[in-house]
């Protein structure tokens, strides 16, 4: 059986998104695994710093790479500086993301663009920027943080839902594609988590939505998800639901869609 221990050690790991949540507790789960070299990217510099010193007091070699991943025109040219850091890039976590909390119809189109440049095209720069070494290397992993929503839409969420079905295109895509490359592709789609995700997600006019939703406190703790997460991808597996009884959602619609739908008028979306 697969063991995230072996699988990982000795492996360079850019995480995107690590300054809090999922990113965060995959820092600091990594950092325990023997000779693993990580790059957390994130915004807040200061929170990365914290988060860094937890990781290198745990075993791990670890460098804080600020990362602005709205700002998509500069991916390019910091994912090779990434690459330079450690001379390369065995696994790359694409985690960063922003979520929505408005009606499709109070929702302007700047908003729709913003969440999109963040939770897709910024991803698939940093891809395809990493990936031609993890080729020439002869070994990559790849791993890209959708949601449930990325399988199915959801009430005040049509913009991120937008966003994470793209992921599922792409990365089904190139999974398909890189499999005799001896590169992995993984779906990372979290349920409710006990993250920040709802406190910082936009509302209608742009600003972050301040609360913590219910269900999202009452979700899967953070650092088990990133344990589950690390199993899953030790495994190559190509999708990982992760979460608790709001999964069966994703059987339901794959399954039962018309069910579905008369159900997901009945959730509370927060």
């Amino acid at each position: 059986m697969a063991n995230p221990q072996t699988y990982f050690a000795n492996k360079v790991i850019w995480i995107t998104g690590a300054s809090s949540g999922i990113g965060k507790e995959l820092a600091l789960a990594y950092s325990k695994i023997s000779g693993v070299s990580l790059i957390l990217s994130a915004r807040r510099i200061e929170k990365l710093t914290e988060i860094a010193k937890q990781c290198e007091q745990n075993g791990g070699k670890c460098t804080v790479f600020p990362l602005d991943l709205e700002q998509t025109d500069t991916l390019d040219e910091k994912s090779r500086e990434a690459i330079a850091i450690y001379g390369r890039i065995d696994v790359l976590v694409n985690n960063g993301g922003i979520s929505q909390r408005s009606l499709t119809i109070e929702t302007p189109i700047a908003n729709d663009r913003k969440i999109m440049e963040i939770d897709y095209f910024s991803s698939i720069i940093i891809t395809k920027a990493v990936l031609p070494q993890m080729i020439a290397n002869g070994f990559g992993h790849i791993a890209v943080t959708s949601s449930i929503s990325g399988c199915f839409g959801f009430p005040q969420r049509s913009a991120y839902c937008a966003a994470k079905h793209a992921i599922y295109g792409f990365y089904e895509a190139l999974d398909i594609e890189m499999r005799s490359k001896n590169i992995a592709v993984t779906i990372i789609s979290p349920g409710r988590i006990n993250t920040d995700i709802s406190i910082s997600a936009l509302t209608k006019d742009g600003t972050p939505h301040g609360e913590m939703d219910p269900g999202q406190a009452k979700g899967l703790n953070a650092t088990v998800c990133a344990k589950r997460i690390l199993k899953g991808m030790a495994k190559k597996k190509h999708e990982l639901l992760v979460g608790k009884s709001e999964l069966i959602m994703v059987q339901i619609y794959r399954k039962i869609p018309a069910l579905f739908h008369i159900l997901a008028t009945k959730i509370n979306p927060t």
